[in-house]
């Protein structure tokens, strides 16, 4: 067997056979390299040590990592000062905050990072290649840690490429017959981040929050797929964090848009043929203007492979109308039916092949977007079912009723994972994906839902913008002994304005409380404390820009 040897001090990896590990070496297992990364103290190596079965896909088990080890090259961190060894903690707590993100899932024999129509249509060299090398780059999350790896080409059975998103694989039961049903979400690692600091495109066309979704049906040897994505409105614009609960959104003035904007509809047409968009934002107040830019912009590309539609969810389905939505669907039901789906019977031949796809967005991509993708996922499922002979003629998913419950609560899972992932709590609305119906029980949720994300983008989202900025090497620890962004000085007002906040606001109680000689008396008291409060909070709110929680290790994009 060959063994992966590295060299403690001089970092090298090499490949050595198993009768060079010295017989005193403590062995224990792990399931698979994630890759290394360099901070303050020298280079980790990062593994992991736990997996979970989620399924087999075509014949290949399917793994999901639940824990994971850093383990230091260097045995102490003596070498280091006070400072760089505090700086070192923060950058390894930053590495943990994401691995600890729910959602990585790897499989050491097949492509997880392509859908079952890519792979259809590859040639014999990409048979050939390493599971690294022929993996699709926007989905390989530790493609940045596994660079040292991937730079030996005998080291590559070592490197794992790992998605990050959702999966999950159910057997399914329909008219007695059997089949698996299978749900994938493949977030990219282009621009990735956390909702309120990372929206809009780069310079190079990629969407912020862009998850490409794919169903797959196999049945006795058949098998089918659709494949959906949603990505952030893809122009510059921006919705920092500013204490306000809804931050406004903010369309760059300084940028020409049109040059993204063409780069992520050109690669967008070239992955996946035709593109519908579905855009859901509200088409009044502050998400107006975003609709109206979008709008114009695709109709400033002139493609006719690109079509636009409006879709005000919230108004349309307002007073929990929720059957609305079947207004929408059937609406793009003729472009559904040309778009089509893949598909393949038992004997690998072609019977479908997909031709375009529905590009959804909302704000944050999030929980609008779910619940539209999970019903043009049935309609196309429907068709499939029928044609592999599972679904009998006048027969609807609907009426399955056990398939149908796996059904929606596997879309809320994937809702709520990517939720999670991007904003970091669970999905809102998923109470209309699970049950098919909007309730009082899910409104209080998703108001307990909205109040944790307003604390964490405001408060701990720098800190996990960083912290995904290192993973992907956005960010990269320098060998220099130098200061990291790390120290950064909290500015004066972050400390005293909360403080006199406080203190007027509970001078403002003990005057309510304990009564002057005249109520006149008590009355100024609790006006005076009362107005300070009143305007230290306001001086807060307009400086709420410098009070949150921003990032600290990359400023790429200066918005205007």
């Amino acid at each position: 067997d060959a063994v992966l040897a590295i060299d403690r001090v001089s970092n090298e990896m090499t490949l050595t056979g198993k009768k060079d590990v010295p017989p005193s070496a403590v062995t224990r297992p792990i399931c698979g390299i994630m890759g290394t990364i360099r901070l303050v103290a020298g280079m980790y190596l990062i593994v992991i040590t736990r997996k979970r079965n989620v399924g087999s896909l075509l014949g290949h088990a399917v793994w999901k990592a639940m824990d994971f080890d850093v383990i230091s090259y260097k045995k102490t961190v003596l070498h280091l000062s006070e400072i760089q060894s505090q700086e070192n903690k923060t950058f390894l707590s930053m590495i943990n905050n994401v691995l600890s993100t729910d959602g990585f899932y790897f499989c050491t024999d097949y492509d997880l990072t392509h859908s079952l129509q890519r792979l259809a249509n590859t040639s014999p060299d990409f048979q050939e290649m390493s599971l690294l090398e022929r993996a699709d780059q926007r989905f390989v999350w530790n493609g940045n840690l596994l660079r040292e790896l991937a730079a030996q080409p005998e080291l590559h059975r070592f490197a794992l490429p790992v998605v990050h998103g959702f999966i999950v694989m159910k057997p399914s039961r329909i008219n007695g017959k059997i089949f698996e049903w299978i749900l994938l979400s493949r977030r990219s690692c282009f621009r990735a981040g956390v909702r309120y600091y990372v929206r809009g495109i780069d310079s190079e066309g990629h969407a912020a929050n862009f998850v490409e979704t794919e169903q797959i049906v196999l049945y006795e040897g058949a098998k089918a797929s659709f494949v959906q994505t949603r990505g952030s409105i893809p122009f510059y614009w921006s919705q920092r964090p500013n204490l306000k609960y809804k931050p406004k959104p903010i369309i760059s003035k300084t940028t020409s848009h049109m040059d993204g904007f063409q780069r992520h509809f050109d690669s967008q047409l070239l992955v996946y043929g035709k593109q519908t968009i579905l855009n859901l934002v509200n088409q009044k107040g502050s998400e107006k203007p975003l609709e109206q830019a979008f709008a114009k912009m695709v109709s400033g590309m002139n493609n006719d492979m690109l079509n636009y539609i409006a879709f005000d969810f919230h108004k349309e389905c307002s007073h929990m109308r929720w059957e609305r939505l079947h207004i929408l669907v059937n609406a793009v039901a003729e472009t559904q039916d040309e778009y089509s789906y893949f598909m393949m019977n038992s004997v690998e031949q072609m019977v479908a092949e997909q031709r375009g796809v529905f590009r959804s967005n909302c704000m944050d991509c999030l929980d609008r977007t779910n619940v539209v993708q999970s019903l043009l996922a049935r309609r196309s499922l429907q068709s499939q079912l029928q044609r592999m002979g599972i679904l009998n003629v006048g027969q609807r998913i609907e009426e399955q009723a056990e398939f149908e419950k796996i059904y929606k609560n596997a879309w809320a899972d994937n809702a709520n994972a990517c939720a999670v992932q991007y904003a970091g709590t669970g999905a809102l609305k998923t109470d209309f994906t699970r049950t098919g119906k909007r309730t009082r029980w899910g409104l209080l949720m998703d108001g307990w839902n909205s109040m944790i994300r307003y604390y964490k983008n405001n408060f701990s989202d720098g800190f996990r913008q960083d912290s995904i900025d290192l993973f992907l090497g956005n960010f990269a620890v320098d060998e220099s002994d130098g200061p990291t962004p790390l120290r950064v000085p909290k500015d004066w007002k972050f400390l005293t304005l909360p403080i006199i906040m406080l203190v007027a606001f509970s001078m403002c109680i003990v005057c309510l409380l304990m009564a002057g000689d005249t109520w006149t008396e008590t009355l100024a008291y609790v006006m005076f404390w009362g107005a300070a409060s009143a305007i230290t909070a306001m001086i807060i709110l307009f400086n709420g820009q410098d009070f949150v929680d921003a990032p600290k290790l990359v400023h790429k994009e200066k918005m205007d």
